[in-house]
C-alpha cells in the first residue's frame, strides 16, 4: 500500500526568496515561510498564536516566478511533499532537516500587499493575479465567414 505525502500551507515568507541554479542549469528556489498554530498558554488559560518556520524549496521555472515575484512578508500557500535531508557540516558534525518539496506555489494577496495584513472582512485577502490578463481573452467571438456561428444542433451527440 503506498503511503500519502503531501502537505498544504499558508503563510507569510520570513525573508526575500534566494534562487540559485545547478550546474545543468536548474533553477531552485529556497524560501521559508511562518504558519500560525493557535495554543491555549497552560498559565494564564488564554489563546495565543505560536508560529511555525518551514522550509520550502522550489524547483524550475515557478521557482523562478517566486524568486521575482516574492519578497519577505508576502502571503503564499503551498501544495507539495515532505522531505528528509541528512547530510554532515564542515565541521564534521550529523545534520538534519525537513522540507516542504513544493509543487504548486499560490501568490496570494497583491504585490503591494508585503505584510499579508490588513483589515476587511476576508483578512486582508484581495484575489488579484501577478500576471496580467490579456483582454483579448474576453472580447466577443466574431462570426466565421461563411455566417455559420458554430455546430448545428443535429451536429452535437448528447
Amino acid at each position: 500500500m503506498a503511503n500519502i505525502n503531501r502537505v498544504i500551507l499558508t503563510g507569510n515568507l520570513t525573508r526575500d526568496p534566494e534562487l540559485k541554479s545547478t550546474a545543468g542549469g536548474l533553477s531552485i528556489c529556497a524560501l521559508r515561510i511562518a504558519t500560525n498554530t493557535r495554543r491555549k498558554n497552560s498559565q494564564s488559560g488564554e489563546w495565543e498564536e505560536k508560529p511555525n518556520y518551514v522550509s520550502v524549496t522550489i524547483f524550475g521555472r515557478q521557482g523562478e516566478n517566486a524568486a521575482q515575484y516574492l519578497s519577505k512578508g508576502r502571503p503564499v500557500a503551498i501544495d507539495g511533499r515532505l522531505e528528509w535531508r541528512e547530510w554532515q557540516s564542515q565541521s564534521g558534525e550529523k545534520r538534519e532537516a525537513l522540507e516542504v518539496i513544493a509543487d504548486n506555489v499560490q501568490f496570494l494577496g497583491g504585490r503591494d500587499d508585503g505584510g499579508g495584513g490588513g483589515g476587511g472582512a476576508n483578512g486582508g485577502f484581495t484575489p488579484r493575479s501577478d500576471v496580467p490578463a490579456d483582454t483579448q481573452d474576453f472580447a466577443p467571438a466574431g462570426v466565421g465567414a461563411s455566417g455559420s456561428s458554430g455546430p448545428a444542433d443535429d451536429d452535437i451527440p448528447f
